[in-house]
């Protein structure tokens, strides 16, 4: 594998340091370990808030998008939504953000996101995606709400060859606004998840956009996860521009929206209970935005499928 893409972990640092320093405004604890590394609580014992989400969405999203809030009037009580940009979708959303790490010691466990992926880059997706990251620092969203046991960070340091007084942690537990909001961020990143599940060439992915509305955080995890995924499934949408015939943008547009998944139509956390909460037991089609758009660039022509669920983004944002 070469490096042709820009560094992620370059390219967030700044966004990292720039976390670090604001943490007082942001409402996030500052951890340094005896090893040197930094542990960034977004919302275990501290407050966090909806702009460290933000800047954590950006992180996660190796420096190569933007993240911000915007009016969203589908949904009348409902209306701050987060809307995703990118420079480069693939890396961005596959090669950073996507949660694929997964991490564990004894009874800790969590999903790692975030440009730290690029340089352990160990998950087949980067066989595909051609890329692996190089860097001195790095940087690891965990979405978690305990701390990682020291051993396992040592084991993070050394998989991505950073020193340990190099290695940024950033736990976001979904029952927080921080983690709430950077979950629902990643309505872009299930799309492009989906576009490679289904088979449509990522390399012809050239540009796109997502936007969600931001859920109300949950007292409980299953909680927090229902609402964050029902953000998505039901309430987000995307745009993407593609490279290719005109027809296959059509397919691809037909292919993506969640209402092709079997389990459309409930809240997830309804779905969830009933495959006795077990995630991977769910249909992997439903991880999807509501409304897709797809634009041809060889031509122009647009194609939009799927449909906003109101109801059911009530119905689990009211709780």
């Amino acid at each position: 594998m070469t490096q042709s893409r820009p560094s992620v972990s370059a390219l967030s640092a700044p966004l990292v340091e720039s976390l670090i320093a604001d943490a007082q405004i942001l409402r996030l604890g500052i951890e340094r370990t005896a090893t040197g590394a930094t542990i960034v609580d977004a919302g275990i014992n501290v407050r966090g808030g909806l702009e460290a989400g933000r800047r954590i969405t950006e992180i996660c999203l190796g420096g190569l998008g933007t993240a911000r809030f915007v009016p969203d009037l589908r949904f009348p009580r409902w209306q701050t939504a987060i809307q995703i940009t990118t420079a480069d979708p693939v890396i961005a959303c596959l090669g950073s953000q996507y949660a694929g790490w997964s991490l564990s010691e004894g009874d800790f466990f969590a999903l790692g996101s975030g440009p730290a992926r690029a340089l352990w880059a160990k998950e087949e997706l980067f066989g595909e995606l051609g890329y692996k990251d190089a860097g001195g620092s790095a940087a690891l969203v965990l979405e978690t709400d305990k701390r990682p046991p020291d051993s396992l960070i040592a084991f993070i340091a050394k998989e991505t060859g950073v020193a340990e007084d190099k290695l940024t942690l950033i736990l976001t537990p979904t029952t927080s606004l921080a983690g709430s909001v950077q979950v629902v961020g990643r309505v872009l990143e299930v799309a492009l998840h989906k576009a490679h599940a289904i088979h449509f060439p990522l390399d012809r992915i050239v540009d796109g956009v997502g936007v969600a509305p931001v859920a109300p955080p949950a007292a409980d995890f299953l909680g927090g996860m229902g609402r964050t995924n029902d953000a998505v499934l039901y309430g987000g949408e995307i745009t993407l521009y593609v490279e290719g015939p005109e027809d296959e943008a059509e397919q691809l547009a037909n292919g993506l929206p969640s209402s092709t998944s079997r389990d459309h139509g409930r809240p997830f956390g309804e779905i969830f209970a009933g495959y006795n909460f077990d995630f991977y037991a769910c249909d992997a089609g439903l991880f999807s935005p509501a409304v897709v758009t797809v634009t041809a660039l060889s031509t122009g022509k647009s194609f939009s499928a799927g449909a906003f669920v109101p109801e059911l983004v009530e119905k689990s944002f009211r709780g």
